[in-house]
């Protein structure tokens, strides 16, 4: 006879791929339901874009299978996204329960269309995202979401976050009265900036807010990382030798301010021609990849040139919406993936270090 305590020690034998820890001690198998030989259960994933949900799910239909007198298995993949240590205590942001930052050594790499299109990948996936840009000197949000609106503010002067394909946005842009003004602002200028962005604006309830930092190692980059406890950080190179070195100055930056390096993403890696469907390696090849064996961080994936790719951040249609059955657009939704996993690896590491005890088991 089939029992929830089979049930149970079976499914105690299927191990996350990432966090390498059991489904069970980990929490995420609820509402167990046996009924005669047949079994039902829900599999709580740690985020919604996780790409091993399908290995995750055999493995469990393995396990149970090894039962004696085992009938229909039925199993439901839900997620509940776990939330970073930092965020869970007073210096978070309420509401938010992991924060992503987007990273480079230098301008040019593509890092704000990185970032707008992890964005709305994982917005697509199901979770909930902000996305905010602290390039104070150069905002391309505005243009590359295709929102050009001016925020509300409430009475008690807290701003209310825009939303364009999904996902909640703030920008400076969105309040220069003249986007193509520049913006001529000191240090501490920025500083308060970043701050006000971060904690007067009603973020709500997110899974993962997402900021867009300027290039280099500036006060942007140190005030983040000194009032804020991250989930940690993704590094945006090209494939050069030269970019790897640039990369791994503001990587090195983000150790010593002991922020989490979440990985490496190399961008305009390859070109494949439309006409004779022939790859070429424009700025050389393997730069990520030599970066992320060097430093020892995990290489997220590799996004090649694409002439849409391009033209979304123009107008406003990011790859995911303006083509989204394409090859590129498919990398992204890898690279989310990726990302989200490690995002859950760093939570799951922290609360079980510091925070308090995982949930248990519920069985109805």
């Amino acid at each position: 006879m089939i029992t929830e305590e089979a049930v149970l020690d079976a499914l105690s034998t299927v191990k996350d791929p990432e966090i390498h820890r059991d489904l069970v001690s980990l929490g995420m198998i609820r509402d167990i339901r046996v009924e005669g030989s047949d079994v039902s259960f829900e599999v709580v994933l740690t985020t919604p874009a996780c790409p091993l949900k399908s290995r995750i799910e055999q493995d469990c239909r393995e396990a149970l299978a090894r039962l004696p007198g085992i009938g229909q298995v039925a199993v439901r993949m839900g997620w509940n996204v776990v939330a970073s240590r930092g965020m869970t205590e007073p210096g978070g942001i309420p509401g938010v329960k992991n924060v992503i930052a987007v990273a480079s050594g230098k301008g040019g790499v593509g890092k704000s269309t990185l970032s707008v299109n992890l964005a709305v990948a994982l917005a697509e996936a199901g979770a909930k995202v902000g996305l905010l840009d602290a390039d104070i000197y150069g905002p391309s949000i505005p243009l590359m979401m295709g929102i050009h609106t001016i925020p509300d503010i409430t009475p008690e002067r807290r701003i209310i976050p825009l939303e364009a394909h999904g996902v909640k946005l703030m920008s400076l842009g969105f309040l220069l009265p003249d986007p193509s003004a520049p913006v001529i602002w000191r240090g501490p200028m920025i500083a308060k900036a970043l701050t006000q962005f971060l904690r007067d604006v009603l973020w709500g309830d997110l899974d993962y807010l997402l900021i867009d930092l300027p290039p280099g190692t500036g006060d942007a980059q140190l005030t983040l990382s000194q009032s804020l406890a991250m989930s940690g950080v993704v590094i945006v190179m090209t494939p050069q030798d030269l970019a790897m070195t640039i990369a791994s100055k503001v990587l090195m930056m983000f150790r010593q301010m002991h922020v989490p390096i979440l990985g490496i993403v190399e961008n305009m890696s390859a070109f494949l021609c439309p006409a004779c469907h022939q790859e070429s390696q424009i700025f050389s090849q393997g730069g990520g990849r030599k970066a992320s064996e060097r430093l020892g961080v995990p290489l997220l994936g590799e996004i090649p040139l694409d002439g849409d790719l391009c033209e979304g951040g123009d107008d406003g249609r990011p790859i995911l919406v303006r083509n989204p059955l394409s090859p590129i657009a498919e990398v992204f939704r890898r690279v989310a993936g990726k990302l989200a996993c490690r995002v859950s690896v760093e939570a799951v590491n922290s609360q079980a270090a510091f925070g308090p005890p995982l949930p248990i088991v519920t069985i109805r």
